[in-house]
């Protein structure tokens, strides 16, 4: 009797890994997303999901850490810019694009997912985004002060007031490109905010 050969296993992509799980979380919520449903998406046995990421709440936060960092890179990034227009420009559209990135390379949008109406005992994800979200917000805050105090934006420009209505803009974003929006309407969107916040707030002396 001939030995069937056996068929070669497939190998283990860590990247692909989170990336599946995250898809998981984000539709069903933690609690929702049983371990049974991840290790049969995934490909993995229940020692191996263990042995790769410590525990399903061990997957979860790397997934939550993966795709929720890239925000903070984004704003990072925005406000280095030498020009406060182009500050609000791509926070808004950068923010866009992020979203919208292909499904077979990108989760969607944590920020407006199951996820986040979700509770666990095990990792409290709220906390950690809460905090991404008031350093990004803080961030913006300092370099629209900056602006104003250097004459880019109109004398009596409320810094708060501003940062308040960019990060308003930017989580109606993230809702709607949950919500299936296409990339060219949330950036149409997207450009016409930005453009009448300039307008507004248009220095008489630029």
């Amino acid at each position: 009797m001939t030995e069937r050969p056996r068929g070669r296993p497939r190998a283990f992509d860590r990247d692909r890994a989170v990336l599946e799980a995250a898809r998981l979380f984000w539709r069903h919520g933690y609690s929702g997303t049983s371990t049974r449903t991840l290790t049969a998406t995934l490909g993995l046995s229940t020692s191996s999901l263990y042995a790769a990421f410590g525990s399903k709440a061990g997957l979860f936060e790397e997934a939550v850490r993966t795709y929720a960092e890239r925000y903070r890179e984004i704003y990072q990034q925005a406000v280095a810019e030498k020009d406060i227009r182009t500050v609000i420009e791509r926070i808004l559209t950068d923010s866009v694009h992020e979203f919208t990135q292909p499904s077979d390379a990108h989760p969607g949008c944590l920020i407006s997912s199951a996820v986040m109406t979700d509770s666990t005992s095990t990792l409290d994800t709220s906390t950690h985004v809460a905090e991404l979200h008031n350093a990004n917000e803080q961030a913006l805050l300092v370099r629209i002060e900056r602006a104003v105090q250097d004459g880019e934006l109109a004398a009596g420009t409320n810094a708060t007031d501003l940062t308040g209505l960019i990060q308003s803009l930017w989580h109606g974003l993230s809702v709607r490109s949950n919500a299936d929006t296409s990339r060219e309407s949330l950036l149409a969107t997207a450009r016409l905010a930005h453009r009448l916040i300039c307008r507004q707030l248009a220095s008489p002396t630029s």
